[in-house]
């Protein structure tokens, strides 16, 4: 019966409208799901850092290791905000074009809500949800067709290595309270503590735990 009447009467632009904004608010509770465990896992990054760079016989590159590792999770974050701002810019444009729509009695295609939509639908946090909310932005007419949900490589990009490591040195003073300035100096606060897990399984396991918040 829904099909037939699909196929006689057009859909109910408040029942659209209603559905994108449901939609919407899921993606922004993902993200901020996702935010908050990424801003858990940097703590606990800053953490490491300093109980390494203390820890008697520590190497250089265990700190440097970590501190790249932050990298990663800061630049992860900051992907999340830019993307919380694309779509709440998404839903000020839906809740336009359908108040548009009232007066003109006809929606516009939007090149700007499809070109934000594009952006978020390869953020492998939403890939899911934000597919379902393309289809129904293309069934309102506000985007002209389904985007592609390609995901972006992991790591970091070409070219960004020297600036990763750039930013490594930062980090490093930042956490150590500018102590450190040659990475290859360890803190005089240096104690010998209980053998602890090998810092390259708690850093394997941090990266599980960071990959898992993309699943």
């Amino acid at each position: 019966m829904e099909t037939l009447k699909s196929y006689f009467w057009k859909p109910d632009p408040a029942v659209q409208l209603r559905k994108c904004n449901q939609l919407i608010r899921s993606n922004a509770r993902h993200l901020d799901r996702h935010f908050s465990q990424l801003k858990q896992l940097e703590q606990k990054t800053k953490n490491l850092i300093i109980t390494t760079s203390r820890r008697k016989n520590a190497q250089a590159s265990e700190t440097r290791l970590l501190a790249r590792e932050l990298v990663r999770i800061r630049r992860q974050a900051a992907r999340l905000s830019t993307s919380k701002a694309q779509l709440e810019s998404v839903g000020m444009q839906v809740n336009e074009a359908f108040s548009v729509r009232k007066i003109e009695g006809s929606i516009r295609a939007s090149t700007s809500v499809m070109k934000d939509v594009n952006s978020l639908v390869r953020l492998p946090e939403l890939t899911g949800t934000m597919r379902e909310l393309s289809m129904e932005l293309v069934k309102a007419g506000i985007i002209e067709e389904m985007v592609q949900d390609s995901l972006p490589e992991e790591g970091l990009e070409e070219g960004e290595d020297e600036e990763a490591e750039s930013e490594v040195d930062k980090i490093l003073g930042e956490i150590l309270d500018k102590k450190l300035k040659d990475t290859g100096k360890v803190p005089d606060t240096q104690v010998e503590e209980p053998e602890e897990e090998p810092q390259e399984v708690v850093l394997e396991s941090m990266r599980e735990r960071l990959e898992a918040l993309k699943s």
